[in-house]
């Protein structure tokens, strides 16, 4: 998923800038996505999701041998547990360049010290062995500093997406289609979330909200897009999202035409617990959604507070109750956040920013004798 959604674009500038582009991680249906963008796949079987150690040394060790048959010049990381053991695989296997996303640290200052020790430490040992440390979150510097990584393998990448898909979604008749089958009306305010059905999402704080508002707010309708995660140990039980639907919450499941459901949204909700810079909240933005989001870090880096939408306590029903009521409130001021909201992606999240920064780390990196010849 992560290979074709988020990092698709990506790899296909790198193809273009002259590299032979390769992706591993475990298999699924979004290989063939990836493989039809012209990159090679190779299936991991031990990758998984899961809490599972046992499984994460076995996929080290597959690692190790993958790298040392197929012999890249540069191995790029992401996300938290591949992160770890693609880092550490790379480096037993010799491999010349070996660079990490930091895509937020999994664990946060107030987490509990064992959680803490775990991740800090984990990371501390993968970051020796990496060339450099991209990071999304200019938050997770200071981090990254105390646990004694090198500032100058530190560099701040942020975060991007293709802006021109999420601008261009302005079409009224499949706005009226979309909002028509969720039984909206020209004055139901829909309030969107996108993402993978698990609890640190805070959906269990949304489904509260959502049944608190339906009561004071009626005109008010929840439309929640996302797959479910079976492999996470915190996702949504099928009696959790029964009871939401009671109340009138819409689950849409995996869809693949998100630009335009965001056209048909009025205000966008992210109640994470945790996140590094959230995707989904970048497009809602770029889409011209006012966002309600919990202040935490990567959502502070998306909203400011009073400008292109609210932040509220994580975890809090109330809150998060109070800020979508007083959006629903007040269209005049939805509007005004939404432009503020396009303004703020396209000074700051446009996706070629991304791809530029990664290519000029490469290159930096190269060894030396090693040519790139551009498609």
């Amino acid at each position: 998923m992560s290979l074709d959604w988020l990092l698709g674009p990506q790899l296909q500038a790198f193809q273009r800038a002259g590299f032979e582009v390769l992706g591993a991680s475990a298999a699924g249906e979004h290989v063939a996505a990836i493989e039809a963008a012209g990159i090679r796949h190779i299936a991991l079987q031990h990758a998984t999701r899961a809490m599972a150690p046992h499984h994460d040394l076995l996929a080290l060790r597959e690692l190790v041998r993958v790298f040392r048959t197929e012999r890249p010049t540069v191995v790029h990381t992401h996300n938290p547990k591949p992160g770890v053991y693609g880092r550490l695989a790379a480096k037993a296997a010799g491999v010349p360049v070996i660079v990490n996303t930091v895509h937020g640290l999994y664990a946060l200052p107030e987490d509990p010290l064992p959680k803490k020790a775990v991740v800090y430490g984990l990371e501390r040992i993968a970051a020796f062995c990496s060339d450099a440390e991209l990071l999304q979150n200019p938050e997770d510097v200071a981090t990254l500093r105390r646990l004694g990584v090198r500032a100058k393998k530190l560099r701040v990448l942020g975060n991007g997406i293709d802006l021109e898909r999420f601008e261009a979604h302005a079409d009224p008749d499949r706005r009226a289609e979309l909002r028509a089958s969720w039984g909206a009306t020209a004055h139901t305010v829909v309030v969107g979330l996108v993402g993978r059905l698990v609890a640190e999402k805070g959906y269990r704080e949304v489904f509260a909200a959502a049944e608190r508002l339906a009561k004071s707010h009626p005109f008010v309708r929840f439309v929640v897009v996302g797959p479910e995660d079976p492999d996470k140990a915190d996702g949504i039980t099928v009696s959790e999202r029964d009871a939401a639907e009671a109340s009138g919450v819409i689950f849409l499941g995996r869809r693949d035409d998100v630009d335009a459901i965001y056209g048909a949204f009025d205000l966008y909700l992210l109640a994470s617990w945790r996140e590094g810079f959230p995707r989904s909240a970048m497009e809602a933005a770029a889409s011209g959604l006012p966002i309600v989001a919990t202040d935490i870090r990567g959502c502070r880096q998306v909203v400011d507070h009073g400008e292109n939408g609210l932040l509220v306590a994580p975890r809090s029903v109330s809150e998060l109750a109070a800020a979508v009521a007083e959006l629903a409130d007040d269209p005049a001021r939805r509007a005004t956040m939404g432009a503020a909201g396009v303004a703020k992606s396209r000074r700051n999240f446009d996706q070629e920013q991304i791809i530029e920064i990664t290519l000029q780390c490469y290159r930096r990196l190269l060894p030396a004798g090693v040519e790139l010849t551009s498609a």
